[in-house]
This record gives structure tokens, C-alpha cells and sequence, in this order.
């Protein structure tokens, strides 16, 4: 029996060619069929056939003519929000069960964040991979929310202006909304908030997120404790993933609580967490964090979702 199921990936820009890289060197329940672009000339097909990979510069139609399309369980949509959701209806009406793993914020389905909830939706046909903020960010509110009734949660996502290439930069708004929701749906906090900032330094810095969380009052040995787990956790596909230094707290009294604008005023514990991405350099810079982030959380959730179908 083939203990392998075969994926194509929509994309040949950066995000589709590390993507590629990572399926070809770690993959053990996915085998790499066919990279889809729309530019010929483009680096990442180029790239895919001197690897060995299929390839087709004529979108996801050109997917779809291929004799190989017919064997493709998994997608990967490494393009745009608005792309994917014509790529998700395209696919679906050609081969209505094949799986779509969205590292747009389109969000068409539900939000994934694997350490969270990924075992959750395993059988999902479209599964969205939130942002690169949201796979940093979200593990860290839901650490808290686990332990703490979570009241409200910022992120501050902050990225190399030059890991940030014409799809990030084309999605800002896409960005905070998806991620904002996100921390809500899946970190458990009452209301969330995302903010990126695009630093132009030079030499590039590395992605760096800070999370802050107010959440009821609890015993801070607890909350710090859950975080380092879940942290871990991350690691295990994401080495680079680690807490930048320990897990600061404030404590809110009763007699000088915090007002947050549009939902009120609380009391309790600020926790707060500060966090570095380095990227495994296979194809992008180490310091493009942010980006190999989302490529292996997609990897580590298409992975379990195979396995999970081969062992059916």
C-alpha cells in the first residue's frame, strides 16, 4: 500500500517554493506531484523541475489537464485571498473531496493553528492557516486561555520588510481582521487584536511577536507554566519558534482597572510574552520567520491529516 498521498501547490513565489523544499526533504505522509504557477519564467518552477517536480505555468486550470490531477488528495494555495477563494471553487467543482490547505487569509474555511486545534478538524476540506502572526501569536493566548478566563489579546507582529513580498503586502487589511478573529476563535479571548509592523532595517531582522493578554486573575506559576508547554510544542515543527526572554506579569487591582475601549473595564493579570521566529533557511533567509512559519504549520497539518486518512 502507498503510504504516501500526493499534494500540488498553487504558488510558485516564495512561500510555494519553500513549501515545496520542506515536502521534499521532511514530508512522511505526502509526496510532492505538481508546483502550479502563472509566470513561466518564474524561480519556483524553475526550481521544481530541476528538483523533478511536475510543473505547469497555466494556473490551476492547467492543474486540472493534467493526468496527475487525478491522484492529487492534497492542495496547498500559497497565492492571494481573493485567488483562493476562485481556486477553492475551481477545484471543488472538478473534484469536489480533494482537501485545500489556504496559507491565504481568505479563510473560506476553519481557522488552523495545528498545536491548538488542528486534531479538531482533521476532517475538514479546506482548512485556513490564519497568518504568519496568527501561528506565532495564537498558540501564546490559548496557553493562557486554558489555564484564565482570557478578557482581551493584542499581538504585535513585526517582520522584515523584505520577507514581506506582494501577497503579504497586498493583504494588510486581510491580516489584522483574519488574526484579530482568530485570537478570538481560537485563543479564547473575549476580543482580539492584531497589529504588523514591516521594519525596513538593514541587515534584516529577525520576526519578533509580542502578545499581550488580560485575562482574570490566576496564579501566575500556572500561566507561565502552560505557556513554556505550549511553546515546546511549537517547536516540534518550527525549531526557530522560542520565548525571547521569560513571561513578564502585571497585576490589574480592582481599584485601578484597565479600560479597553468597546468592551469595558477589567481587573486581573497582563501577561506578557515575547517571542523570535527564525526560519530553517531551506529556500528563505533565516530571517524570514514569519513566512517559514506558515509554510510549516501547513506541512505539520496536511501531514496529520494524511496520516489520519491513511490509517482510515
Amino acid at each position: 500500500m502507498n503510504n504516501k498521498l500526493k499534494v500540488a501547490i498553487i504558488g510558485s513565489g516564495n512561500i510555494g517554493t519553500d513549501l515545496m523544499i520542506k515536502i521534499l526533504r521532511n514530508a512522511r505522509h505526502l509526496e510532492m506531484a505538481v508546483m502550479v504557477g502563472i509566470d513561466p519564467a518564474s524561480d519556483g518552477l524553475a526550481r521544481a523541475s530541476r528538483l523533478g517536480v511536475a510543473v505547469t505555468h497555466e494556473g490551476v486550470e492547467g492543474l486540472t489537464r493534467m493526468d496527475v490531477f487525478q491522484d492529487i488528495d492534497f492542495v496547498f494555495d500559497a497565492t492571494s485571498a481573493g485567488a483562493h477563494v476562485k481556486n477553492d471553487a475551481f477545484l471543488r467543482s472538478i473534484k469536489p473531496g480533494i482537501r485545500l490547505i489556504d496559507l491565504t487569509p481568505a479563510a473560506i474555511g476553519p481557522y488552523c493553528v495545528p498545536v491548538v486545534n488542528l486534531e479538531q478538524n482533521l476532517d475538514q476540506l479546506n482548512v485556513n492557516m490564519v497568518t504568519c502572526g496568527g501561528q506565532a501569536t495564537i498558540p501564546m493566548v490559548a496557553a493562557v486561555s486554558r489555564v484564565a478566563k482570557v478578557h482581551y489579546a493584542e499581538i504585535v507582529a513585526s517582520i522584515a520588510s523584505k520577507s514581506a513580498g506582494p501577497g503579504t503586502r497586498a493583504n494588510i487589511d486581510e491580516f489584522t481582521e483574519t488574526t484579530s478573529k482568530a485570537i478570538e476563535v481560537i485563543g479564547g479571548a473575549a476580543k482580539g487584536k492584531a497589529i504588523i509592523v514591516m521594519n525596513p532595517a538593514e541587515p534584516p531582522l529577525m520576526m519578533r511577536d509580542t502578545v499581550f493578554v488580560l485575562s482574570e486573575a490566576v496564579d501566575q506559576a500556572l500561566v507561565e507554566a502552560s505557556i513554556v508547554e505550549m511553546a515546546a510544542a511549537v517547536q516540534a515543527y518550527v525549531p526557530g519558534y522560542r520565548l525571547k526572554q521569560k513571561v513578564q506579569f502585571d497585576v490589574i487591582p480592582e481599584d485601578a482597572p484597565l479600560h479597553i475601549p468597546g468592551l469595558g473595564t477589567f481587573s486581573g493579570l497582563k501577561t506578557s510574552v515575547f517571542l523570535e521566529v527564525e526560519g530553517a533557511a531551506h529556500y528563505l533567509p533565516a530571517y524570514a520567520g514569519n513566512l517559514d512559519i506558515m509554510t510549516s504549520a501547513a506541512l505539520a497539518t496536511a501531514e496529520r491529516m494524511a496520516q489520519s486518512m491513511l490509517n482510515a
